[in-house]
């Protein structure tokens, strides 16, 4: 019997200990944790992607992903301008899997940034990541 008590003893100090961890990690806009937060967008309308291919004759002969171009970006210093822009190709077959990763700065003055890729098959490429921070 009182190795039971002791025993819900511990287990009630030990979840404690965990919740009051848990409860003070935070979200923002800066940093990662654990927990949700709504996050303010650097700009209210989409962004659009495209990507250009170009044809290679190599040993493995196809079209390539070479330019990625990111539109319609709010390039004010209210908006994106001057943040920092991680670009991930993924796939294939919708698995997820990184294929490419490019960075970049959003231009105060243009509306579109380019980011050049190489080696990534067109037809490999299922999905692509956009992440806008600073």
């Amino acid at each position: 019997m009182k190795r039971a008590i002791v025993a819900l003893l511990v287990g009630a100090a030990v979840f404690g200990g965990v919740y009051g961890l848990a409860a003070t990690l935070g979200v923002s806009s800066q940093s990662l944790g654990a927990g949700s937060s709504v996050v303010a967008a650097c700009q209210a309308g989409t962004v659009s992607v495209s990507y250009t291919p170009s044809y290679s004759q190599s040993a493995t002969a196809g079209y390539r992903a070479t330019t990625v171009t990111l539109g319609n970006l709010d390039t004010s210093s209210s908006g994106c301008g001057g943040k920092d822009a991680r670009v991930t190709l993924t796939g294939p077959s919708g698995s997820n899997a990184s294929l490419a990763e490019q960075t970049g700065t959003v231009p105060s003055t243009s509306s579109t940034l380019s980011l050049t890729f190489s080696g990534v098959s067109a037809s490999d490429v299922t999905g692509v990541h956009v992440v806008i921070s600073g």
